[in-house]
């Protein structure tokens, strides 16, 4: 039997995640994929704002190591079209990370403008981008593609003097905050 209607997890997790903990918002799929995946709209749906979600199966159980395990939450790998990313028509792009630990799911809610100045800065320019997300356990998040072995460890022990601030994402992490403020 073939489904007439399928979206992809995460964007199943992300509309779940709004209605579950803004009541007050509606959750609308468009029919057609043009770069947003969802659409949210206040209650009297006088104003919206739109998403592009990106979603990643936690890496951190098949690819940590032992002593990373217990430091971080999530890792999640992302390969992004960079001229999409450019020309992106969403209002906010949303990094699904879904931790190994399913009551532990975290969310990157960022503008796609932002997101892609922060990954030009750190990635060699080409057409595609290789993006790992790790969020600790001490509640950070960052960017850690091409990071050398003892900048991981430094990020893992919070210990982040030397590292690239365009890698520190932190202020994005679970921030649902200015998709609040657009639908207000």
């Amino acid at each position: 039997m073939k489904p007439l209607f399928t979206i992809h997890a995460g964007e199943y997790l992300v509309g779940s995640h709004i209605e579950a903990q803004f009541k007050d918002w509606r959750v609308w799929i468009p029919s057609k994929d043009t770069g947003i995946d969802l659409l949210i709209s206040n209650a009297d749906n006088s104003k919206t704002a739109s998403i592009q979600v990106k979603f990643s199966k936690d890496y951190l159980v098949t690819h940590g190591k032992p002593a990373q395990r217990r430091k971080l939450v999530s890792c999640g790998w992302w390969t992004l079209n960079r001229q999409k990313l450019a020309e992106s028509p969403a209002n906010f792009w949303v990094f699904v990370l879904h931790s190994f630990n399913q009551k532990n799911m975290q969310y990157v809610i960022v503008q796609p403008k932002d997101i892609y100045k922060r990954l030009s800065h750190i990635h060699k320019p080409s057409k595609v981008i290789q993006s790992y997300i790790w969020v600790t356990a001490t509640g950070n998040c960052w960017e850690t593609r091409g990071l050398k072995k003892q900048e991981q460890n430094a990020i893992i022990d919070n210990d982040i003097c030397e590292i690239d601030k365009a890698r520190n994402l932190t202020p994005f992490l679970n921030n649902w905050n200015p998709l609040e403020e657009k639908l207000t």
